[in-house]
């Protein structure tokens, strides 16, 4: 099965790593996360992350002391940061 956009259904896509922005969990501030995977679509030009590595930052941000975080991290570094739990004990989804 070929992989299309997830906004214009062109199948006119590739992998990247982009830069993003993501508010922490307890909303005290924002980071830029350096080198994150991303979809490009080369027709509607949207730039976005799959719902998998969204749900990988998501979680990792819940599982580690986001205080010790600077403004700007990489994706790889933010990755290796050590959790304080094994796993979000508060996700329900799986």
């Amino acid at each position: 099965m070929q992989k299309v956009c997830d906004w214009c259904e062109s199948d006119q896509i590739f992998n990247d790593k982009q830069s993003v922005y993501w508010e922490l969990p307890d909303g005290t501030k924002a980071i830029e996360i350096l080198e994150t995977p991303a979809i490009v679509c080369k027709d509607c030009g949207m730039i976005y992350q799959e719902e998998s590595i969204i749900r990988v930052i998501e979680d990792q941000l819940f599982l580690i002391n986001t205080k010790q975080l600077d403004k700007t991290i990489s994706y790889e570094k933010l990755m290796e940061q050590p959790r304080l739990l094994k796993r979000n004990y508060f996700d329900f989804s799986s």
